[in-house]
């Protein structure tokens, strides 16, 4: 357990992360406008956004939006990864590969990969070990389902997954960390911000100091101020607001300074 006056110098030292998750979204006309109409908000801004910047794209988009994206401090992710760095696993992507095309995060353990495709925690750790053996941050999704919210597991659930999923390598400049309650993500739901507080302070009290702890889930530019400002949030992972350049930097502009 991290102590409070621990925390609080480690926050000091925490730069504000919004990275936004485009799904199973965009042809690369697509990708690239949206890409573009990034770049220029970054470009009005100076090249310096207050915060730190990151953009994940579906795999077949990785390359148009990287080459669009170069030079305008926006990162490039992944969406997912395989644990193995190369293999006979058809229609899979290895760290390595997102890697070499330009990605220096990865999204990992999202709810839909759990539910949908039944990614268990010991799987999530395997790919988060994958991805730090490319150079990658991981970024792993954690959360509850609202039936184990309503049962007061909530906080059980969340510490498991953080328990299982992260190998024991783990450091805070290589590892990021997403509350996303599963019953939040796409639904226009959001966890009240006392339950987002209280969350994001039971996950750093189990994880290195100075991880950073992203909120997801329904974030949009209307309710981005509440979530961003409080202490405990160092960002958001963003879906659906993502898809649209202004709302998504709207979004990163609440990012209060540090």
């Amino acid at each position: 357990m991290i102590g409070t006056g621990q925390r609080g110098r480690n926050m000091a030292i925490r730069t504000k992360l919004v990275a936004g998750n485009w799904k199973m979204n965009g042809l690369r006309e697509d990708g690239a406008a949206l890409a573009r109409a990034l770049r220029d908000h970054a470009a009005a801004a100076g090249g310096k956004p207050g915060c730190e910047v990151l953009v994940c794209p579906p795999a077949t988009l990785l390359s148009t939006v990287g080459g669009v994206l170069a030079g305008s401090g926006i990162a490039l992710g992944g969406q997912d990864c395989h644990a193995a760095p190369k293999g006979a696993y058809t229609g899979d992507i290895s760290a390595e590969m997102l890697a070499d095309l330009g990605c220096t995060y990865v999204i990992l353990g999202h709810s839909e990969r759990r539910h949908g495709h039944g990614e268990t925690n010991a799987v999530v750790r395997g790919k988060v070990a994958g991805a730090w053996r490319a150079g990658l941050v991981a970024i792993l999704c954690v959360g509850e389902t609202q039936a184990q919210r309503q049962a007061g597991e909530a906080v059980e659930i969340v510490s498991s997954q953080l328990a299982v999923s992260i190998p024991d390598a783990v450091t805070a400049a290589s590892l990021v960390v997403a509350y996303e309650p599963v019953w939040a993500i796409g639904t226009g739901l959001t966890a009240t911000i006392a339950d987002i507080a209280g969350m994001h302070a039971e996950i750093r009290s189990r994880t290195p100091p100075g991880t950073r702890i992203l909120y997801g889930g329904s974030v949009n530019p209307k309710n981005a101020d509440a979530i961003l400002g409080l202490p405990e949030v160092d960002g958001a992972l963003v879906g659906g607001a993502s898809l649209n350049a202004d709302d998504f930097w709207a979004i990163m502009q609440s990012c209060p300074a540090r």
